[in-house]
C-alpha cells in the first residue's frame, strides 16, 4: 500500500474536496487554484502510472484505485463545472454522458472481472479521455482566464472538446458494451436466476 504509486494515486481522491471547495462559489482565485490543483492531478496520475510499470510495482490495488481517483475527479469536475453554470443548456448533454459512460464501463469492469475478462483500453478510448482531460481543464481555467487573459479561447476550446470527447465516449462506451454482451449471455457461477 505504502508505495509511491499509490500514494499518488491516493492523493488524488483526496485532493477531490479540496477541488469541489476551490470551485464553489469560486472567484477568478478559486478557478486558477482549482486548474492549477486539476494540472497536478493530472502530472500524478501520469507519474504513479509511470513509476508503478518502470519500478515494477503495478499492484492489484493500484490497478483498482487508479480509475477510480479517475472517475471521482472527473464526476466532481463535471458537476462543480454545471453547478457554476460553466458547462450550461445543450452543453450538459455530453457531459452527462460522459459520466453515465463512466459508470457503465465501471459497471462493465466488475462484472466482467467475475467471468475473468479483461476489458482493454482502447486507442479511441485513450483519445477520448485526452479530450475529456483538455475540456475540463479548458472550463476550469475559462473563467480565471477571462481575468488575467481576456482574449485567451479556454471557453471555446473547452466546449468543442467537449463535445469530442461526447462523441467518442458513445462510440467507445458502445464498443466496450457490444464486447461485454457477449460474456453476459451465460449464467455466473455461483448465481441462479
Amino acid at each position: 500500500m505504502s508505495s509511491l504509486p499509490n500514494l499518488l494515486t491516493l492523493s488524488r481522491i483526496f485532493a477531490v474536496p479540496l477541488f469541489v471547495i476551490l470551485m464553489w462559489n469560486a472567484s477568478w482565485v478559486g478557478y486558477t487554484a482549482a486548474f492549477l490543483l486539476y494540472c497536478l492531478a493530472g502530472i500524478t496520475d501520469y507519474i504513479d502510472g509511470y513509476l508503478a510499470r518502470a519500478q515494477g510495482t503495478v499492484s492489484k490495488l493500484g490497478v483498482f484505485l487508479d480509475p477510480v481517483a479517475d472517475k471521482i475527479m472527473v464526476a466532481a469536475v463535471i458537476v462543480m463545472l454545471i453547478h457554476n453554470d460553466n458547462i450550461v443548456g445543450w452543453h450538459v448533454i455530453p457531459a452527462l454522458v460522459i459520466i453515465l459512460r463512466e459508470i457503465t464501463v465501471s459497471g462493465l469492469r466488475e462484472f466482467l472481472a467475475t467471468a475473468r475478462v479483461s476489458l482493454p483500453v482502447s486507442q479511441l478510448a485513450k483519445w477520448k479521455t485526452t479530450f475529456q482531460m483538455v475540456s475540463l481543464g479548458a472550463l476550469i481555467l475559462a473563467p480565471a482566464s477571462a481575468h488575467w487573459w481576456p482574449a485567451l479561447p479556454a471557453q471555446p476550446v473547452g466546449i468543442v472538446t467537449l463535445w469530442l470527447a461526447g462523441v467518442l465516449t458513445l462510440v467507445t462506451g458502445w464498443d466496450y458494451l457490444r464486447i461485454g454482451l457477449k460474456h453476459m449471455t451465460s449464467e455466473v457461477p455461483g448465481t441462479s436466476g
